[in-house]
């Protein structure tokens, strides 16, 4: 016996409804379960693949590389530009990108992918100049900033010691990999000046000197033994090991990273002469083309060439202007020196970041930590090694593994004694509230958001570089705030400083845009500089070769300063009253190293 249930035109109008939703609601959760898991998919395997190519990459971005699936022997890279310069690995990358859909990831992943679109077409622009970078530059190349890598390499374990010789063992064949490139840039004619090369040559002599190898002196003798001790006080290592280790690194700097510094120092010698251009990067064929390439990937600021000479222009206007009514006010500043200002009230730099985290606390937020997570970070300040000083900044953070952030250095290059306010406006740049707390501040945040793994390989120079130059503004507020009430005119002294170095850094920046996108000349660079009282033949020389030498570096600075000015700006606007600088400063480092398009779309979303 059969039986039928009717269902009405309105019951079936529900029930049909009722089915459209359940597979549409079973149709969002998979794309967004899909898009979210190939994103992630995506940039692990980018990232792994990343690190797991370079192990000094691998040791500096994490401390346990064990606890993220990566194991993987020790090795540096060689440099090969391969057949396509890496362009089919990046469309490859694009092409995966653009099969997920930003709207169906959460808002973390979604900005990842903003911006890892948007850093893989600047790189795919970049591979159409295979020869134009320049990875043994005089002043920021590999062969100054591997032994400093090297003299910093943490040792947590025996592993960390072993992986660390057997970098040392292949510096011969990655300084062979760089002299290849130097070779085919010069068959490009697209190799450095012959002043460019004979630093290059000095350097390799003198950071290997022969003398400190052969007596055992050498500071990659030194920190190595240093590293040593540490840990067998800890028992990490027995005596027999720290000896056999001790006999295989002096092994090693003689016998392979000394002659791969001196067959560096030979290549030089032979490509000398083969440079076709000493001037700006116009000079070259598609020079023009790459200094817009590289300002735009140096500093993550999208802006014309046009729009940013004409903001370099105004901010010099005006702080020429400040100064001039600085001047009005304290007439006493033309004839006073720094000597004849009041005693700055310390002396040490552990005094100074005690005193710079003390008045840093109504502007800057607390590190974001909770009940649950317990986090101390602690520093160490160390003196830039003597052999070494010639080639290092004044001064430069070492920025710790994203899982292990609580040991923290900042070295000081005693080459030139700072005087005491530049020493504390220093370590403002590099530690409070600069490149150390910014790091500390950024990558915490983002650990306890588990943010996307790409976003601690994606590198701003302009926000890094940008932002310890903006709070290095802000200190030489807080020191006037030291002097002020007693000495009003070293507080005005304080401020010519300030207002002195952004002039300074302003202009260079100028200049770095007329040399090697307008093509300004030697004698063009010298009658500029003249007009502003700058008439010291080598001081201009000196100008004119560093800033051939390291395109858009000053722009890295200043121009990433300027971008967070202009940024706090239209927070204002977007907040009105509701806006400080606490809060500006937290969604800053919250958000992360980003590009200022990423910034300003973040901040009026």
């Amino acid at each position: 016996m059969s039986h039928s249930v009717k269902i009405s035109r309105k019951q079936g109008i529900s029930f049909l409804v009722l089915v459209i939703l359940s597979i549409t609601l079973t149709l969002t959760i998979y794309l967004h379960t899909n898009d979210s898991r190939q994103f992630k998919d995506l940039t692990e395997e980018l990232f792994y693949s990343e690190l797991s190519d370079n192990t000094l990459s691998l040791h500096y971005t994490l401390a346990f590389p064990e606890d993220y699936g990566i194991d993987e022997p020790a090795r540096l890279p060689f440099y090969d530009l391969g057949p396509d310069n890496g362009e089919e690995d990046i469309r490859s990358m694009l092409d995966r990108l653009s099969r997920i859909s930003p709207e169906h990831l959460n808002d973390e992943d979604a900005y990842a992918y903003e911006l890892l679109t948007r850093y893989l077409n600047l790189r795919l622009e970049g591979t159409a100049y295979p020869y134009y970078s320049d990875p043994l530059s005089p002043s920021s190349g590999m062969q100054s900033g591997l032994p400093i890598l090297l003299a910093d390499y943490t040792f947590r374990s025996a592993k960390d010691v072993e992986d660390y010789l057997h970098i040392l063992d292949q510096t011969d064949t990655y300084f062979d990999g760089l002299i290849q490139y130097e070779k085919a840039k010069s068959e490009n004619r697209l190799f450095m000046s012959d002043a460019s090369a004979g630093k290059i040559i000095e350097q390799c002599c003198s950071i290997m000197d022969k003398d400190d190898l052969s007596s055992g002196t050498h500071f990659l003798h030194t920190t190595f033994e240093e590293r040593l001790d540490a840990m067998r006080q800890e028992d990490l290592i027995t005596e027999e090991q720290k000896s056999q280790w001790m006999a295989e690194n002096d092994r090693l700097l003689t016998t392979v990273m000394a002659p791969a510094y001196e067959n560096v120092a030979d290549a030089f010698t032979v490509l000398q002469g083969s440079g076709s251009n000493d001037m700006g990067l116009c000079y070259f064929p598609e020079g023009r083309a790459y200094y817009e390439y590289l300002l735009a990937s140096t500093t993550g600021s999208s802006r014309s060439i046009a729009e940013i000479k004409t903001l370099l222009f105004n901010d010099f206007q005006q702080n020429m202007t400040a100064m001039s009514d600085l001047f009005y006010h304290y007439p006493e500043l033309a004839v006073i020196s720094s000597d004849e200002t009041a005693p700055f009230p310390f002396t040490s730099p552990e005094e100074m970041l005690d005193d710079l985290k003390e008045r840093m606390t109504d502007d800057f937020p607390a590190f974001p930590v909770s009940e649950e997570i317990s986090f101390n970070t602690s520093y160490t300040i160390k003196r830039v090694s003597p052999s070494m000083e010639d080639y290092c900044s004044p001064a430069y953070y070492l920025t710790p593994p994203i899982d292990d952030m609580s040991n923290n250095i900042i070295y000081i290059n005693h080459k030139n004694s700072p005087d005491a306010l530049t020493l504390y406006t220093t370590l403002a740049h590099e530690g409070y509230p600069g490149h150390l707390y910014q790091t500390v501040y950024s990558q915490l945040y983002m650990n306890q958001k588990e943010t996307s793994c790409i976003r601690y390989l994606l590198h701003y120079g302009g926000y890094v570089e940008g932002w310890a130059l903006y709070v290095e503004n802000l200190s030489y507020e807080y020191a006037q705030s030291l002097v002020r009430d007693k000495s009003p005119i070293t507080a005005a002294w304080y401020e010519a400083c300030r207002l002195n170095r952004n002039i300074q850094l302003c202009l260079y920046s100028l200049l770095d845009i007329a040399i090697h996108y307008e093509g300004a000349t030697p004698a063009k660079v010298q009658a500029i500089l003249r007009e502003l009282g700058i008439t010291d033949e080598e001081t201009v020389a000196a100008i004119y070769e560093y800033i051939v030498e390291e395109p858009v570096t000053y722009l890295k600075y200043y121009l990433g300063f300027m971008e967070f000015t202009l940024l706090r700006d239209a927070a204002q606007n977007v907040w009105g009253e509701d806006f400080s600088l606490q809060r500006f400063h937290r969604f800053v480092l919250e958000t992360g190293p980003s590009d200022f398009q990423g910034l300003q779309s973040r901040l009026t979303s």
